[in-house]
C-alpha cells in the first residue's frame, strides 16, 4: 500500500498546454497538504515451470526468485501505467523527462482519477522474449474527476498490449503495441457543435459513449550507455477527452545517455522532441470556444503542438538526485498565436 501527500498547484493551474511540462503536477491543486492512498492491490505470480530468475527489491516488488515463464495477476487500486506503456528511457517524470507527452503516450486517454490512479485488474503472460498484457479499469464519474463511475456495465476502460524483447548485437530493446477501448459518460464534439444554444458546454451532451485508440512504443540501446526511444499514438478523437490530456495524435522520439564518458556513470542526459495533434472535429470544437482538460482559450489558430525537452540528472549521492530541465514549447494548446515558451525547471528527488 502506497500513500501520497501533495501540496501546491501546477504552472498556470495546470492549464495552457496539452503536453504539460510537469509530470508531477495534478489538475487538482491544494493550498494545504493533503494525503490519500494511491496503491493498494494484490499481485499473484503463477510460475509456468522452467528457468528461474532472481528479482531485486524495487518499488512494488520484493526480492526473491520466479520462473521466467509466468502468469501474473494484479487486482486493486493502482496506476494503469504501472503495467502498460512502459519505456526504459521515458517513463518516470521524477527521474527522467518531465513532460506529460514523454512519460506516457498522450493519445492513450488512460483510465485514472485526477491523481492518476484507478481500480482495476490486469493479467500478464511473460516469457523470456515476449509479454502479453490485458487489463480492465474503472473510469472517472466526471471528466478528470476524483470520484469513479460505479456503473460498471457502461463505464470501463480496457487495454491490451504485446511486448517483444530482443538484443541485436547484444544491445537490449523492446517493441510494444497497444490498443485501448474506453466507455464513459462523455460528451460528443459533433453534437456540441451542432447545438449552438448550449454555448460549447460539452458536458451538456454527456452520454455513455466510447473512444478507442492505438499506440506503438519502442526503446533500444544502440551502444553501451546510449539508448533511443519513440512513441506513436492515435485515437479516434470523436468524443470528449476524459481522463488525461487533449491529444488525439502524438509522435515522440529521443535519446538518453549515461555520463560514463565524463566519469559520472550514474548521471543521465536526455533529449527528446514531441509533436501533438487533434482530430478535425476536436479542432472545430476548440475554435468555437470549447474547453478541454488542459487546453481551450475561446479561439484557435490551429497548428500542431511541438515540444523539445532536455535534462541533466545529476546523482549527487546514492539517495539524492538533482535535475536541470529545459523545455521549449511551440504552439502551446495548438494555438499559433500563443508562445513560443521557454520553460526552466529544477527538480530534487530522493528515495530510500
Amino acid at each position: 500500500m502506497d500513500f501520497l501527500m501533495w501540496q501546491g498547484y501546477g504552472l498556470s493551474n495546470t492549464l495552457g498546454a496539452a503536453g504539460f511540462p510537469n509530470g508531477e503536477a495534478f489538475r487538482v491543486g491544494k493550498t494545504y497538504p493533503d494525503v490519500t492512498f494511491v496503491r493498494a492491490y494484490i499481485r499473484q505470480t503463477v510460475g509456468l515451470g522452467g528457468e528461474r530468475e532472481s528479482t531485486d527489491d524495487a518499488p512494488d516488488e520484493l526480492r526473491g526468485t520466479k520462473t521466467v515463464r509466468n502468469l501474473t495477476f494484479t487486482v486493486g487500486h493502482f496506476n494503469a501505467k504501472d503495467i502498460f506503456d512502459n519505456n526504459a528511457y521515458a517513463n518516470d517524470p521524477r527521474t527522467q523527462f518531465m513532460n506529460w507527452s514523454l512519460y506516457a503516450n498522450d493519445a492513450w486517454d488512460y483510465p485514472a482519477n485526477t491523481l492518476g490512479f484507478t481500480n482495476g485488474a490486469a493479467a500478464e503472460l511473460n516469457s523470456r522474449a515476449w509479454s502479453a498484457r490485458l487489463g480492465i479499469f474503472q473510469v472517472s464519474k466526471f471528466a478528470n474527476g476524483l470520484r469513479m463511475d460505479w456503473n460498471l456495465a457502461k463505464a470501463w476502460s480496457a487495454a491490451a498490449e504485446f511486448e517483444k524483447r530482443y538484443s541485436p548485437w547484444g544491445h537490449v530493446g523492446a517493441l510494444r503495441v497497444m490498443a485501448y477501448d474506453t466507455r464513459a459518460h462523455m460528451g460528443s464534439y459533433q453534437e456540441t457543435l451542432g447545438n449552438p444554444s448550449i454555448s460549447e458546454d460539452i458536458f451538456l451532451t454527456a452520454a455513455y459513449r466510447y473512444k478507442y485508440g492505438f499506440g506503438i512504443n519502442l526503446d533500444q540501446e544502440i551502444r553501451k550507455n546510449l539508448g533511443v526511444f519513440a512513441r506513436l499514438g492515435w485515437s479516434d478523437g470523436k468524443n470528449q477527452t476524459y481522463e488525461f490530456t487533449d491529444v488525439d495524435r502524438t509522435a515522440t522520439a529521443g535519446l538518453s545517455l549515461k555520463g560514463t564518458r565524463w566519469h559520472r556513470p550514474e548521471d543521465t542526459v536526455g533529449l527528446a522532441a514531441v509533436v501533438n495533434g487533434i482530430s478535425a472535429v476536436h479542432r472545430q470544437y476548440l475554435a468555437a470556444g470549447g474547453l478541454g482538460i488542459t487546453v481551450g482559450d475561446g479561439a484557435l489558430d490551429y497548428r500542431s503542438e511541438r515540444v523539445v525537452e532536455a535534462y541533466y540528472n545529476w546523482r549527487i549521492a546514492k539517495p539524492f538526485q538533482l535535475t536541470f530541465d529545459y523545455q521549449f514549447a511551440q504552439n502551446p494548446a495548438y494555438n499559433h498565436v500563443r508562445g513560443p515558451v521557454d520553460l526552466f525547471a529544477l527538480r530534487f528527488h530522493t528515495e530510500f
